[in-house]
Formats: structure tokens, sequence, C-alpha cells
């Protein structure tokens, strides 16, 4: 029994509840009861954990992070992470989390990973890194695809947040469990068809959508940039951020 962490379940169904937004859940029982398992999530929003965790929350399992080092300044967030087995990530040395990731899969545990590794800006599945992949085959443990959509209307990158009462609707889906039976390469080629066609089927099935609207891939006639154009941002962003850690260096 962890506490905590059963804590923040209950608090996290409860804010749910609160901000009348309404979170619909589909292929839940493609989720392992017993037994460890790379849970794989598109990343749309700052929030797309939170239907990812509900949905483990259904079937009685806890569903571990990775999180990136520098939230452990963060005291409450610090606190959060040395009490729900979240695994901080050094984007500089990260072979020190991926291990423990390694481990934990081992012990039975789910680890929930983005192999988009930050957040789409067009809201359309980017390149996957292999660490997902590589991580089921290291352990021997299955992935399992999960789509998370509508999250991006309550807070995304570019975009003011919607926290309260935004009464969105959300959806997630989960795909069914991809043994980890090919090189990791062909492993992660795999996952992402599958979550492509994941993400059409929660697409076609959440819209209408409003034409232009911020939220909505230029592919279903919404405003969001197409891949090529959030490639572009995501290059500008990391070039300034690179920037700024020089001039501090300086």
């Amino acid at each position: 029994m962890e506490p905590v962490f059963r804590a923040l379940e209950i608090a996290c169904s409860t804010g749910v509840a609160v901000s009348g937004s309404r979170i619909t859940y589909l292929g839940l029982e493609n989720i392992p009861e017993r037994g460890g398992a790379v849970i794989a999530i598109n990343h749309t929003s700052y929030i797309d954990w939170l239907p990812a965790a509900l949905a483990a929350y259904k079937r009685h399992r806890l569903l571990r992070f990775m999180i990136k080092q520098e939230m452990t300044a963060v005291k409450i967030v610090n606190f959060l992470i040395r009490h729900t087995g979240t695994i901080p990530v050094d984007r500089k040395a990260g072979a020190g989390a991926y291990g423990v990731a390694v481990e934990r899969l081992r012990a039975g545990e789910l680890v929930a990973v983005y192999p988009e590794a930050t957040i789409s800006r067009s809201f359309e599945l980017k390149e996957f890194k292999s660490g997902a992949a590589r991580m089921a085959i290291e352990a021997d443990v299955p992935i399992v695809p999960h789509i998370v959509w509508g999250a991006q209307r309550i807070w995304t990158k570019d975009h003011p947040k919607k926290m309260w009462r935004p009464k969105v609707p959300i959806s997630i889906a989960v795909g069914e469990p991809i043994a980890p039976t090919l090189p990791a390469a062909e492993l992660t080629a795999l996952l992402h068809h599958r979550m492509q066609h994941l993400l059409e089927q929660v697409q076609d099935a959440y819209g209408p959508y409003p034409p232009g609207a911020f939220w909505v891939p230029k592919r279903l006639g919404g405003g969001a940039p197409t891949l090529l154009e959030a490639a572009r941002l995501d290059a500008e962003e990391a070039a300034a951020r690179a920037a700024r850690r020089a001039q501090r260096a300086k």
C-alpha cells in the first residue's frame, strides 16, 4: 500500500469530476492485470499523464512516470516524486534513469514513457525515440500503446492554460500489448504504426471539429501547425534554450 500514491489518485479523480470534464476510457482490458509493461503515451499536453494514470487506477495498477530531473527542485513535486516511485531523468546522463526503469519493469511494475519525448505542437505523432522499445526488450515485457486526446484543449505549448472548470471531453484509448520480439528499430516503427492507427480512430470518434481551432490538427481542418512547421518551431525553441544556457555559462 502506498498512501501518498493512493491519495494522489483519489485527488486526481475528484479534480476531474469538479472540473466538469469527462474522460472516456476505451480498451482498459489491454492494461495487464499483473506483471511489468511499458506504457507508451502520445504527448500533446502538459496533463497527458492524468488520464493515463487514472486508466491504470481503474485496473488497480500503479503507473510509474519518468520526469525530468529539474522538477526535483520544486519542493512539492520532489515530495511526490519520492513518495510515488516517479523516476527522475537527467537528460545529460539518462542511463541511470533508464536502468531504474528496466529494474521496475522486471519487478512487475508499469512504467510510462513518452516516445515522442516532447509535446507535439501539431498534435500529430512525431518521430519516436527508441527508449520504450529498448526498455521492453531488455526487461522482456510488452509495450502497451496509449492515446490521450482532448487534453491539449486544457493546457499545451504556446497557448494559455484553461484549468478552472474547462468542461472538456477527454478520450484515452489503450491498444493491444505489443510483445518485444523485434529489434528495437523495428519495434519502434511498429509501435508508431499502432499508435497512429489508434490516434486516428480516437480522433474520428471525437469530432466534429471547429474549423481553425488551435487544438485541431491541420489535417482535420484546424489551426495547429503541420508536423513540418512544428518541427521548425521546436528547433527554434531548442536553439533559444541553448543560447540562454551559453549566456548563463559566461
